[in-house]
């Protein structure tokens, strides 16, 4: 055991340890020591370093979440959930730290294990690369070693789009950062999903500030200003368009806690959803974007347009909208020709319903 593991947990004990288990302190000129499986000894000072290489594993244990670890809260407490120190024993838990100790945040998986002395070290992957290595595959992966790389990692998807929304099922995979310490571990996934540990650990002390959507859009100011008049006291209806448009688990990882106001809540589902760790604590620029040009356009007066569809079309057109709505219409297969958002089902609709002029069924847009 190192040395300094054992001065600095000796100088701890003079005032009283108790952690994770164990509990040492000084008792006249003799160090008193109990673990949590019963043991229980004490001995003179001079032979304290004997009784704490008994208790290695509690004593290195103690010394990476009182030196090494980062020490502020939200950071602190994150370590901790990411290896379940708070519910797994020493023992039990260093047993699966060695073997490699791996949990999910949003759409990362994070793999800790033991290095030399009872230090931490972690990698970082996407959660599907790291199924694909847990099942015994060997992913191509590009390595990182500078945790702020996660910032460009996290602009893009798999198909080089732009992702505006940092928390959306979409991260790209392909990437990995390899033998972390602890605080460069937390920087990268910060990099990944801004806030979102200090969300959670509010939450977890009961301090989180939610901001509800009535609150949210009084302080809209210039250009978004417009959402203001959406929101007049004649039920929040479209609120909870906006909320099942961008706020359900294939959109976005957070679980949503804000609501219409305090007093009201919204019909879709929000922190009641198996959704992620990390709460989402107000609408976010994404939603009060998106509200913007739905206000004007529910601005608009109803018209009445008059189609003429077979039984078969009218479900097609149902099909295709809720394969746009869900993302899915890149999964559709080109011969699956039975899926009504199908590419050539949708192509010979157009060419059946679509006039020269790109009107369907030749009904014009009234203005």
């Amino acid at each position: 055991m190192d040395e300094s593991h054992v001065e600095a947990f000796a100088d701890a004990a003079s005032d009283g340890v108790a952690f994770d288990g164990i509990e040492a302190r000084v008792e006249g000129d003799r160090y008193a020591v109990e673990a949590a499986d019963g043991s229980a000894t004490a001995v003179a000072t001079e032979e304290f370093a004997d009784v704490a290489a008994e208790y290695d594993e509690y004593v290195t244990n103690w010394y990476f979440w009182h030196a090494t670890a980062p020490q502020t809260g939200a950071r602190w407490a994150f370590l901790r959930w990411v290896e379940g120190a708070d519910s797994t024993p020493v023992p039990e838990r260093y047993d699966r730290l060695r073997a490699g100790l791996t949990t999910t945040w949003g759409q990362l998986a994070v793999t800790a294990s033991l290095s030399e002395g009872g230090d931490r070290v972690y990698d970082l992957r996407h959660e599907d690369d790291q199924a694909e290595i847990d099942r015994g595959e060997d992913p191509s992966l590009d390595t990182y070693e500078d945790p702020l790389d996660a910032r460009e990692l996290a602009k893009y998807d798999d198909d080089g789009q732009y992702r505006p929304l940092k928390t959306a099922p979409t991260l790209q995979t392909g990437w990995e950062f390899t033998e972390l310490d602890a605080a460069d571990l937390v920087e990268a996934v910060h990099a990944f999903y801004p806030a979102t540990v200090q969300n959670w650990y509010r939450e977890r002390e009961g301090e989180l500030d939610v901001n509800h959507w009535h609150e949210t859009v009084e302080r809209q100011t210039g250009i978004y200003g417009v959402i203001q008049t959406w929101d007049r006291g004649e039920g929040h209806e479209h609120v909870d368009w906006v909320a099942e448009a961008c706020c359900d688990d294939s959109q976005c990882l957070k679980r949503r806690e804000w609501e219409y106001d305090e007093e009201t809540e919204l019909d879709p589902d929000g922190d009641q959803r198996d959704a992620g760790e990390f709460p989402c604590r107000e609408p976010c620029s994404l939603v009060i974007t998106a509200a913007r040009k739905w206000t004007k356009l529910e601005g608009e007066e109803s018209r009445t347009y008059e189609f003429e569809l077979t039984p078969s079309e009218k479900e097609q057109v149902e099909e295709i909208i809720d394969a746009v709505a869900d993302g899915r219409t890149a999964d559709v297969r080109e011969a699956d020709i039975y899926d009504g958002a199908n590419r050539y089902r949708t192509r010979f609709l157009r060419a059946k319903l679509f006039d020269d002029e790109g009107d369907l069924s030749g009904v014009e847009t009234d203005d």
